[in-house]
């Protein structure tokens, strides 16, 4: 349900075509206050609930979601340029973290402590309301990330969905009441971030705030949420390794390579975008991976087998471009023509790994590969970053991978893969890439206020 005034707009553009494909009222303080009203009454009513109802009601919004896999992955190829492979995983991703959060409903238990002259108990009770500010790049599964556990936990949520992609965050509301989940427990309110964003964040009737987004931004919350010593859960940049030993399968290291920091045409925290590859391994890696590139499909993210689509903004397109310096040497891919916010696939070589497209996050089909010469310049060369989100480690040697596993910073990491998230999984970054963990089966228990109770036994 959207509870936007008029006062302004929003309007969505299809990247790959920059044509206006819907126009969207933008929330104001006003809206937020009222919201925040609405979500208190429903959410008193919904922590009373009885365990098991909550579940039912969350299990039966998983199968409306999945009913509109289709409807919702088509909304999110046209406001977000995802590929409609892409798009139908993200919409399947909100449907099974709504399954696996109802079945943590009944088994949120506290712990009973043995202490002298009484019983103590913990109880995990609800905060209240949670606001989620969720990105444009996975607009619906991070939405979910937020939101599913917060409901299963006992709360109401606000989620603001980014300028850019509110599209399907309103379809999952008018879901969620099909499914019939109370009035004004999950509300959707798009609107800008310096006026709907921060009116949630400042707001005294919200708990906890859950952001998804840059690092800049990320910091500015988290000051604005330490006035009130409101919760926050951040999930921020990422800078991440795919670091290639000599020992590895290079043919299968090289062949995972392109959609590791293409996926989603880069718009990912978790893409691998610093190639560090062993010497010894380089040129065969390099004149594996020249061709890899070559054949990845960039084109209409609505064709069944395209496989990178748009950028999601001229804005975000400008600022690719300007970490692609004109004449450093690279490997490249191919992008349409004509209208629409492309950028071919590229990886640089020959930089230095001080150079800002080897430590900055692009946010764009770009990567940087740099040589390595053994495991200490392996680790070095990966941890030199603010950034501690993902990487992935290909190894034939499981020592080796023990030992870069504790020695890499990040919360995320693969051996010989690139996967980073599973909603079953915990997930988060070290240093700037985020605090707390979301997902996995701990995430409900992050929605939640732990209250201990002592009862005497004494006479």
């Amino acid at each position: 349900m959207s509870t936007a005034s008029t006062a302004y707009e929003l309007q969505v553009l299809n990247p790959a075509t920059e044509e206006v494909i819907a126009v969207v009222a933008g929330a104001t303080v006003a809206d937020v206050d009222a919201a925040v009203a609405r979500a208190r009454a429903a959410q008193r009513g919904w922590a009373a609930a009885a365990p098991a109802d909550r579940a039912r009601l969350l299990r039966r919004f998983a199968a409306v979601v999945d009913q509109h896999i289709e409807e919702l992955a088509h909304l999110e190829v046209q406001e977000a340029g995802h590929t409609i492979g892409n798009a139908r995983w993200e919409a399947g991703n909100v449907r099974d973290l709504l399954d696996f959060s109802a079945g943590g409903v009944e088994r949120l238990s506290g712990r009973q402590i043995p202490v002298a002259g009484g019983l103590d108990i913990t109880l995990l009770e609800p905060l209240g309301v949670v606001g989620v500010i969720a990105p444009w790049n996975f607009p619906m599964p991070i939405a979910a990330w937020g939101t599913a556990p917060a409901l299963a936990a006992g709360n109401a949520v606000i989620l603001k969905p980014a300028e850019t992609t509110p599209l399907t965050a309103l379809r999952l509301a008018g879901l969620a009441l099909e499914a019939g989940l109370p009035e004004g427990l999950f509300q959707v309110l798009p609107g800008a971030g310096t006026i709907a964003g921060d009116a949630l964040v400042e707001h005294p009737g919200v708990a906890k705030i859950v952001f998804t987004g840059s690092t800049r931004v990320g910091k500015q919350i988290m000051a604005k949420c330490a006035d009130r010593v409101k919760r926050v859960t951040l999930e921020l940049g990422g800078k991440s390794p795919n670091i290639v030993f000599a020992d590895a399968d290079i043919e299968a290291a090289a062949a995972a390579t392109p959609m590791s920091f293409l996926d989603n045409c880069g718009q990912d925290c978790c893409a691998r975008t610093r190639i560090l590859v062993q010497r010894g391994a380089y040129d065969r890696f390099m004149e594996l991976l020249g061709p890899a590139i070559e054949e990845i499909a960039v084109g209409d993210p609505a064709d069944e087998k395209t496989m990178m689509g748009p950028l999601i903004s001229r804005v975000q397109l400008d600022r690719v471009r300007s970490y692609v310096p004109g004449d450093a040497p690279a490997l490249r891919g191919s992008a349409p023509d004509g209208p629409g916010f492309w950028f071919p696939p590229t990886v640089l070589t020959g930089l230095g790994p001080e150079a800002p497209a080897a430590v900055e996050e692009v946010f764009g089909p770009v990567a940087v590969v740099l040589p390595f010469e053994d495991e200490e310049d392996a680790v070095r060369l990966a941890n030199a970053t603010d950034y501690g989100l993902s990487g992935s480690i290909w190894t034939r040697d499981i020592g080796r991978a023990l030992r870069l596993s504790r020695a890499v910073a990040a919360g995320n990491l693969s051996v010989n893969s690139h996967s980073s998230v599973r909603h079953s999984t915990p997930f988060g970054g070290y240093k700037q890439s985020g605090l707390g963990r979301e997902l996995g089966p701990d995430a409900l228990a992050a929605f939640t206020e732990t209250k201990n109770v002592f009862i005497s036994t004494e006479a």
